[in-house]
């Protein structure tokens, strides 16, 4: 995952500074974050979809005490 891809984008200029205002990042951090937002999105829909789907063998509690 170390490896960059440079990339050319057009984005609004407002929402562009919006999003670094929030960030307080450069442009180049600000974009990565974004993109990394979409992924971790997509991750939870997908987790979504197995909901009711999984079954575990442990209680909440025993779960709980297991880390330890």
């Amino acid at each position: 995952m170390n490896e960059m891809r440079k990339i050319t984008v057009q984005v609004p200029e407002a929402v562009l500074e919006r999003a670094q205002a929030y960030t307080g990042e450069g442009v180049t951090q600000t974009v990565t974050a974004g993109l990394k937002r979409l992924a971790s999105i997509q991750a939870q829909q997908e987790a979504l979809k197995l909901r009711g789907k999984v079954k575990f063998s442990m209680t909440w509690q025993e779960m709980k005490y297991d880390g330890e």
